[in-house]
């Protein structure tokens, strides 16, 4: 090529072929999807979130189809991100739908691609694979992760493997938290609930918007029974401050979508109308302990995103401050150490008496508890 175009020109070519390289790796674009017309036209039938009221087994009983073929190997995909809902998991294994062509696609454990198409096609290749490899049903305690807007359930990694240390099956919920309201999140959540069939009980730890996807459930669907505990991490419970700044930013409404508009503290904020979660539930609030916070725009005290008035939640059974910023919550060793103490013990610490947040309670900066109140329970007791 070179004899033909001079030197810029090729790597003017080069540039531009890794651009649209990396546009449609982002996108995960189906090639074989896009190219099936007739795939389409029967994907497109009925675009809400499935229900996933039939477990694994009772699919098999009710559907009587030829047994897929397998695929030796996956197509490796980014695992979801912005684009996909999950609406199904079962041991690691992922059904999810894209949020602009509603077509869906089945995930490994390592997020590589093993069927793409309609809901059927998906749970037809997930039933051969549970019977090739002998998958039980679930019988563990199930924790479900929820990210905040923008991020990912990679987001949770330390926090990942430390649940799953404890015993519990962690569920990494993925869900389009920039494309969707929270209305059609939560949906994408039911489903996700509806799969765990095997589950005796069911946790949630949730980081910022990821608590009101949980509270936005509650008003849409029956409560399940096996919910037990919640922890929030830097939850705006009472709107962000920062998107009542932000919310007629063009930048700020393309990057973070509908559900960045129901983050603020307003009317067109949804905050006021969610309901208080019927079940156990801790707060976890990054803050510095002061009446300024890290971030100057945010009145009070703050993680640098929410403020720590926002995130106290009246009927927390337990509250802790941590003088964490937003981002990084999640995978605080002592946040880390605090969720799985209440996760089994319903509060953030054995040696140190519980901070319930209580209805009109004025207060919004307790003093911030120091690591070695925070409970490290002896493997034993975490144990499941």
């Amino acid at each position: 090529m070179s004899d033909f175009l001079p030197e810029p020109a090729i790597q003017g070519i080069f540039r531009m072929r890794r651009t649209i390289t990396v546009i449609l790796i982002t996108l995960n674009v189906d090639a074989a999807v896009m190219a099936d017309e007739s795939l389409y036209s029967r994907t497109f039938v009925g675009s809400s979130v499935p229900t996933g009221n039939e477990s694994i087994e009772e699919s098999a009983e009710s559907t009587e189809e030829q047994q897929p073929r397998i695929p030796a190997f996956g197509v490796p995909t980014l695992g979801g991100m912005q684009f996909w809902g999950d609406v199904e998991f079962f041991q690691g294994w992922k059904i999810q739908q894209n949020v602009l062509s509603r077509h869906y696609r089945l995930l490994s454990p390592t997020a590589a691609r093993f069927a793409s198409g309609t809901l059927e096609q998906c749970q037809s290749m997930l039933r051969a694979i549970a019977k090739r490899d002998q998958l039980p049903e679930h019988r563990n305690k199930a924790v479900i992760i929820l990210h905040g807007i923008g991020r990912s359930s990679k987001s949770f990694s330390t926090m990942h493997s430390a649940l799953s240390s404890a015993g519990y099956l962690v569920v990494p919920f993925e869900y389009p938290s920039t494309r969707v309201l929270l209305e059609q999140s939560s949906d994408y959540l039911q489903s996700v609930i509806a799969s765990l069939k095997g589950s005796e009980s069911i946790d949630f730890v949730v980081h910022s918007m990821g608590g009101l996807v949980v509270r936005m459930w509650l008003t849409r669907h029956k409560h399940d029974p096996r919910i037990r505990r919640l922890v929030m991490l830097g939850t705006p419970n009472k709107g962000a401050e920062m998107a009542d700044i932000l919310r007629s930013n063009a930048f700020y409404s393309l990057v973070y979508g509908p559900a960045g508009q129901q983050l603020t503290t307003g009317e067109h904020g949804v905050s006021n109308i969610l309901p208080v979660p019927p079940f156990e539930f801790g707060v976890i609030a990054g803050g510095k302990g002061d009446d300024r916070g890290f971030n100057p725009l945010i009145k009070g005290d703050d993680d640098g995103t929410v403020a720590v008035a926002s995130a106290r939640l009246e009927g927390a059974a337990d509250y802790l401050r941590v003088p964490r910023l937003h981002s990084f919550l999640m995978n605080d060793a002592e946040v880390i150490a605090a969720t799985k103490c209440f996760l089994e013990h319903g509060r953030f610490g054995r040696d140190r008496k519980p901070e319930p947040v209580i209805h009109n309670d004025s207060r919004t900066e307790p003093p911030v508890s120091s690591a070695n109140q925070v409970c490290n329970t002896p493997k034993k007791d975490t144990a499941h």
